[in-house]
């Protein structure tokens, strides 16, 4: 009897150890079944997709990415990168630029070029000369100017100046019917908006010619229509190639707000440093085309 018990104990002993050495080997098999996939999945969370160099393009972004991205502001929340120019100036029935108010300079001019955009090298150079001191200037450009090389617009406006409309052809608008002047008016503007996404704001008809008609036109096209109250004469022959002429004629000319009437020619690209130099040196600075209102009174 006591044998047959002691077998039972025996055989029941074995049973358990065999049980247990089963579990024992699930376990350890389960182990590393499960390690590499937390692992992997780790190591994915915690690499840069763009550092990782395992050429899957796969790779799960990491944490630090997904927070950066949650943390970014709401884009239509960034300022915007044109900068907001507040209206501290308004051009008088003479074309003469005026602050609002007394808390404004007084001694200041309106710079301003005509007839282009003609030549990459001379925009350069004129607003390099401008970006020196640091000074605005619209830039009148004509149609069949702008249509014929679109990239010098660009440049006038990617260099942070200011684009005006000065009719599709340099003629006399004044000659014209209403339709075919609004018609230059108008295609300028359009032409402009598609090119660099804005339209003009100012308009200078070609040899400051216009009437009543033409001013409805201009206004309702939300531009302010000015002609010069200071003609620097660049373009007239007793001015060419004399940049010290060019320089003379404004002096000669100049009042607090003046608006100064220049070309894109080689001897007024000669002539802007020291222009602007002289200016400054007798208390003048160069007010900022989006300073100035939209109407003038």
């Amino acid at each position: 009897m006591f044998r047959r018990t002691a077998a039972l104990i025996i055989a029941a002993s074995l049973l358990l150890s065999a049980c247990g050495a089963a579990e024992e080997n699930t376990s350890e098999n389960s182990v590393p079944a499960s390690e590499p996939t937390t692992t992997i999945k780790e190591e994915q969370i915690d690499s840069n997709p763009t550092e990782s160099g395992d050429g899957t393009g796969v790779t799960e972004p990491s944490m630090s990415e997904s927070t950066a991205t949650e943390e970014e502001p709401d884009p239509s929340e960034q300022v915007s990168v044109e900068e907001k120019v507040e209206q501290t100036y308004h051009m008088n029935e003479n074309y003469y630029i005026k602050p609002n108010d007394e808390t404004s300079p007084n001694k200041v001019v309106l710079l301003t070029f005509d007839d282009g955009p003609k030549e990459e090298k001379m925009i350069n150079s004129l607003i390099d000369t401008l970006d020196k001191h640091n000074a605005k200037a619209i830039f009148f450009v004509n149609g069949y100017r702008v249509k014929s090389d679109p990239e010098l617009l660009k440049l006038i406006h990617e260099r942070d100046q200011i684009v005006g409309n000065h009719a599709w052809d340099h003629e006399d608008l004044k000659k014209m019917s209403n339709a075919e002047a609004a018609k230059q008016v108008i295609d300028v503007q359009k032409l402009v908006k598609d090119i660099i996404g804005e339209e003009p704001q100012f308009f200078r008809p070609p040899f400051g010619s216009g009437n009543d008609e033409l001013k409805a036109t201009v206004k309702k096209n939300g531009m302010l229509y000015m002609t010069w109250s200071n003609g620097s004469l660049d373009w007239d022959k007793s001015t060419k190639n004399k940049p010290e002429k060019v320089i003379q004629n404004v002096l000669d000319q100049l009042n607090p707000g003046s608006n100064i009437l220049m070309h894109e020619l080689p001897w007024t690209v000669e002539a802007l440093d020291d222009l602007l130099t002289k200016l400054e040196k007798k208390g003048y600075s160069f007010v900022d085309p989006r300073a100035i209102e939209l109407e003038a009174r």
